[in-house]
């Protein structure tokens, strides 16, 4: 079966927004201790692991489009890795350390570009070796459940059906939705919803019209849209964008 990008699709969706932070507000750390440097990454936690020891060699606070995004709750709450065994990763961390020493023009550009880069050489390395979580990198991580993901990823507002993913995955519908709960920890319809659902809310808080989410991300109405967000969050979606407002 041929190899595909399981990481692309999932990476376009959603902007990472990196400021340069105190160690309190900070979430991504490089470490440097006696074992060599260490990369940590906190995405739902502000501040130093408690385990963590070492001098800080770069701090910074990476904004995954809020604590309960998609991206944000497929990692671990420390993403620990050792930084002097991969050379191309280090490479690009000394250019971050370059940008927040030097505060050149387009420092804040290009440091979000770095970090997009370092993340996605974290997940590559991770899935390539199979230590991931249970949940969408658990999913990700098997190369037939991956096809399907990837293909809701990739056409979020698609009718898929159970059958139609599991023909993506070459499998069985039965042993596709027992393997997708195995590895997942939801049904695949379920994670369909989730997926959706966080794509609409990125969409209606940056200002896109309802109508118009409704009908990207097959909802096949406005106010079928409208009722699954009060299912799911309790508030109507232009509560939502009226609070993205207010934040900025």
């Amino acid at each position: 079966m041929a190899a595909i990008d399981r990481l692309s699709a999932l990476m376009s969706r959603f902007t990472l927004h990196v400021d340069l932070a105190g160690v309190e507000q900070a979430n991504l750390f490089v470490l440097e201790g006696a074992a060599g440097r260490m990369l940590h990454l906190r995405p739902r936690s502000q501040g130093l692991p408690r385990a963590a020891a070492g001098q800080i060699l770069l701090q910074a606070h990476v904004d995954f489009g809020g604590a309960d995004s998609p991206l944000a709750l497929a990692l671990p709450d420390d993403l620990a890795h050792p930084v002097d065994q991969d050379a191309e990763l280090a490479a690009v961390i000394a250019l971050m350390q370059s940008e927040v020493a030097t505060r050149r023009c387009g420092g804040a550009s290009v440091l979000g570009r770095l970090v997009e880069v370092l993340i996605v050489r974290l997940l590559r390395a991770r899935l390539e070796v199979g230590d991931v979580p249970r949940g969408m990198l658990g999913g990700l991580a098997d190369q037939r459940l991956a096809r399907a993901m990837v293909a809701m990823h990739d056409q979020p507002g698609q009718g898929w059906s159970n059958e139609d993913l599991a023909r993506a995955a070459g499998m069985s519908r039965s042993r596709f939705i027992a393997r997708f709960r195995e590895a997942v920890g939801t049904s695949p319809q379920a994670y369909l919803r989730q997926w959706r659902l966080a794509l609409a809310r990125q969409d209606v808080a940056r200002g896109d019209r309802i109508d118009a989410v409704a009908r990207r991300y097959g909802y096949g109405s406005p106010e079928a849209l409208t009722h699954m967000f009060r299912r799911e969050t309790g508030q109507a979606p232009m509560a939502l964008r009226h609070g993205a407002a207010a934040l900025s």
